[in-house]
């Protein structure tokens, strides 16, 4: 079974982690995590050529930061499925298309994606990866929610 496991760095995400740590799965189960870092648009601030070098720098500092912020949940997930079952990767793109081609391409048979459990008005502003993801995926969709009683 191939696992693909959505990851931005929140104690949603987190939550998702766990939940596939402890549960049973069939013997040769395959994890890959991804953490994706949204590219740079202009719209997001003054596009003007002489920020670009800067817009390249922080991007690539992103870049980096999404790799230290994978190695904790790589590290757990290395644990319960063996090291040669678990693949940890970030990439730059659209969140949910970056997603949704990855569980494609590799192919998942189950994305899990953690909630953040945003509701009306600001669901709306926000909009919703996970959403998108069941939506248009090419395979079983898990989304974890967080319990009431845990803190974001």
């Amino acid at each position: 079974m191939n696992i693909l496991i959505a990851l931005d760095g929140s104690s949603c995400s987190m939550n998702a982690v766990q939940e596939v740590i402890k549960r049973p799965w069939p013997d040769n189960t395959h994890i890959k995590a991804v953490h994706i870092v949204e590219p740079y648009h202009p719209v997001r601030g003054a596009w003007h050529a002489n920020y670009v070098p800067a817009v390249l720098k922080v991007q690539e500092e992103l870049l980096e930061a999404g790799k230290h912020m994978v190695e904790e949940p790589t590290r757990l997930l290395e644990a319960r499925f063996g090291e040669k079952n678990v693949s940890c990767i970030v990439h730059e793109g659209y969140t949910a298309d970056t997603i949704l081609d990855i569980a494609e391409a590799w192919p998942a048979d189950l994305i899990v994606v953690g909630s953040h459990g945003h509701k009306g008005f600001t669901r709306f502003l926000l909009g919703s990866v996970s959403q998108s993801i069941v939506s248009h995926a090419p395979c079983s969709v898990e989304v974890i929610k967080l319990k009431k009683d845990t803190q974001i």
